[in-house]
């Protein structure tokens, strides 16, 4: 297994979750994400993008990582690029850290829309700012390690068919859910969630750092 995490330019709360999560992968960071490295404890082996979003601050901090620069007008965002290279460089597992908030929520839904496109052709993500973390759903089951009380949701992508939720406050067996439908938000863990899914895309939306009494 060779696990990669890439820096993104969102927003990240570092909790002994994401430290985990992150611990023993190599580190590529997409533009102005490399000012997570220090709060995280990583550094990047590359660095990666237009350089549009980096401060003359990080420019001076991390002078010595060695840098790809792309120009301003490219046909791919400095995440996608940086997850590209991931891919090239053997990955088989990527964590993109710094996946949701900041300023741009169509960066936002890019990375959940991506990650799930990347999800359906058998490739391993787990987007994560700490607060929250997000896994890709398409057919296939999956379990996952969540306390007891994590609040999660699932959003479909496309119409779902067989979805299955086991360990949660409301369970559901075998369900058709069809896109842009609400049924799946605002669940809870109880015991060993088990997600499982005939076809579709969708992903799962949790809040580790949250949890109700059940």
């Amino acid at each position: 297994m060779s696990k990669f995490v890439i820096l993104l330019g969102g927003t990240v709360h570092v909790t002994d979750r994401l430290r985990q999560l992150v611990a023993g992968a190599r580190v590529l960071a997409a533009d102005g994400g490399i000012a997570h490295a220090e709060s995280l404890g990583l550094v990047p082996e590359l660095w990666l993008g237009d350089f549009d979003s980096t401060s003359p601050e990080l420019d001076e901090q991390y002078a010595d990582v060695p840098r790809v620069v792309f120009p301003a007008a490219k046909d791919m965002t400095d995440g996608e690029l940086a997850l590209n290279e991931a891919w090239r460089l053997g990955a088989t597992e990527v964590i993109l850290c710094g996946a949701f908030g900041g300023l741009r929520t169509d960066h936002t839904l890019l990375h959940l829309t991506m990650a799930t496109a990347q999800a359906a052709e058998g490739r391993k993500l787990i987007l994560s700012s700490g607060a929250e973390e997000a896994h890709p759903l398409v057919a296939g089951a999956y379990e996952f390690d969540f306390a007891d009380g994590t609040l999660f949701s699932i959003v479909a992508f496309t119409p779902l068919e067989g979805l299955s939720i086991e360990g949660a406050r409301w369970p559901l067996e075998n369900m058709e859910l069809s896109f842009g439908s609400s049924l799946t938000v605002s669940n809870a863990v109880c015991g060993s969630l088990h997600v499982s899914l005939h076809s579709g895309k969708a992903i799962l939306i949790a809040a580790p750092q949250t949890a109700q009494r059940l």
